[in-house]
């Protein structure tokens, strides 16, 4: 019952953009449910501060590399409370106690294996990516993804024998023995690596570039950046110095990355790790770009989505509702300006922060505090129930928006049985049938907290307050099945309300003048 989950690690030259804060939603997403199944999870981030492109932006800067690293990591240490993460640690590639060891040790793994070799190598350098590409990678003749001409590259460097386990990687790919999703993703890494894996150039020259973590038997050179980057994942857990803890959470459960660097996950890294003798991460997971208005960001246009100046003006459960409902796990998506003020009225405000406060209001207004909640249930529990295994079955898919869209109708059928069985006037005709509409509706809101917790954490503590429920979720149990909570008309200890609060509060016009 342990569940460990990374994200990609960002490179620290550019701050943060949407696409990065999207996957660490995403991420924290899954973290969150599987903590509700009652797993033991271990959430990572972190910065990738090596290579070429920050040393020279340091030297431009004249300010230390390092210092000038930990400032820009700084910046995206701070998303864990602005976008309310979940993470569990935060590793940093230049932190010399903890991840040069790391990547220093798998090194020597990959030595002894024979699988390291020195060679001078001429190839076409893309200096965006930091890597060697083949001439079929370029589309027009640029790199795909950067826009720009590589330049011929010439250097004697170490070399990882990847071609090695290229087979080996097909099979367990193919397989599903290590699951790369979504297929759509599996089957573009398949085509390319059938055509055979190619060696990957592992060091760079100090002379070039003296950032970075020293090759252990050469130090005239610096890892390049696969082994070190990638080797992130383990460094943070202890495989240089603490055994116990790395034993405890490896192999990852999940990988979340972006669909760019599927090749590097899927194909260096499963390589380095059968290189190096260690068990594989059990999935990874790619998701998509996004756009803005339907456009590619960009600086030189000036439509790039700074998340954290975004949150300024924006509660981030809104930010959060919508990447998880807009984009689907796995596809691009768009950020729409419009569609994002629509679904926070339509689907927040109108539905979802209604319901709350008409049930509330009318609970409040005839000052009920007695319900018996044994003998609720009928058509309400059944579409609970029908919601409930509905969502779990998409949840362990990580089919998170479908997630959204099951939770969304539950909302829409208790919103329904609001207008069918009018309880404002059943409560007067028939107090006992009304109180038992309303219960009902209680009830279908206290699931809708757990349902919710995952997306909008922050959300759903505040409508368990206002329910008169604790504000955490207790997961003492372990399972969203089994927990005392999780189940239909549990509550035997509710007294009364708690404060109301509008928490989607409609017609801000200081959110329409932004845009």
């Amino acid at each position: 019952m342990k569940f460990y989950l990374t994200t990609a690690i960002a490179y620290v030259n550019a701050p943060p953009h949407l696409g990065f804060a999207m996957e660490l939603i995403q991420a924290d997403a899954i973290a969150r449910y599987k903590r509700l199944m009652g797993y033991d999870t271990h959430f990572l981030t972190g910065t990738d501060e090596h290579g070429v492109k920050i040393y020279n932006t340091a030297m431009e800067a004249k300010e230390d590399t390092k210092e000038f690293v930990d400032r820009h990591a700084a910046i995206f240490k701070s998303l864990k409370g602005i976008l309310n993460l979940s993470t569990d640690d935060f590793i940093q590639t230049s932190d010399r106690e903890r991840h040069w060891p790391a990547a220093q040790k798998i090194w020597k793994a990959l030595e002894e294996k024979g699988d390291i070799y020195e060679k001078e190598y001429e190839g076409l350098y893309c200096v965006g990516c930091e890597t060697f590409l083949k001439e079929t990678d370029l589309i027009e003749g640029k790199c795909p993804i950067h826009q720009k001409e590589p330049v011929v590259s010439k250097e004697t460097n170490y070399f990882f024998r990847l071609s090695k386990y290229s087979e080996e990687i097909v099979r367990l790919i193919e397989t599903d023995e290590l699951k790369l999703m979504p297929e759509s993703r599996k089957k573009e890494f398949l085509i390319m690596a059938k055509e055979g894996l190619l060696d990957v150039s592992f060091s760079r020259p100090r002379s070039v570039l003296p950032w970075g973590v020293v090759v252990p038997s050469d130090e005239n050179h610096v890892m390049y950046v696969w082994c070190d980057a990638l080797t992130n994942y383990i460094s943070a857990i202890g495989y240089a110095k603490d055994p116990k803890t790395f034993n405890k959470w490896w192999p990852a459960d999940l990988h979340v990355i972006g669909k760019d660097i599927v090749r590097f996950h899927a194909g260096i890294w499963i390589g380095m790790l059968l290189s190096a003798g260690l068990p594989l991460p059990k999935a990874i997971l790619a998701h998509g770009f996004v756009t803005h208005n339907g456009e590619k960001m960009s600086k030189s246009t000036g439509n790039v989505v700074d998340p954290i100046e975004l949150l300024k003006k924006y509660e981030v459960d809104m930010l959060r509702y919508y990447l998880l409902r807009e984009v689907p796990v796995g596809k691009d998506g768009d950020f729409s300006d419009h569609l994002f003020i629509e679904r926070y009225n339509s689907d927040l405000a109108n539905n979802l922060g209604n319901l709350l406060n008409r049930v509330h209001t009318l609970i409040s207004r005839n000052s009920i505090e007695d319900f018996e909640f044994e003998e609720v249930g009928g058509e309400f529990e059944s579409m609970t129930n029908a919601t409930h295994r509905k969502y779990v079955e998409e949840m362990e898919k990580y089919n998170l928006s479908e997630a959204i869209f099951q939770v969304w109708k539950l909302v829409d059928f208790a919103n329904k049985m609001m207008e069918e069985k009018k309880p404002w006037a059943l409560i007067k005709e028939n107090p006992a049938e009304g109180k038992l509409v309303l219960c009902n509706l209680l009830e279908i809101l206290r699931h809708i907290t757990l349902f919710i917790a995952p997306f909008m954490p922050e959300t759903s503590q505040k409508m368990r307050i206002q329910l008169g429920l604790p504000s955490q979720i207790p997961i003492e149990v372990g399972n969203l099945e089994q927990q005392p909570e999780s189940g239909w008309s549990v509550v035997k200890d509710w007294k009364k309300l708690g404060e109301s609060e509008i928490i989607f509060p409609r017609n801000n016009n200081q959110w329409r003048e932004i845009y």
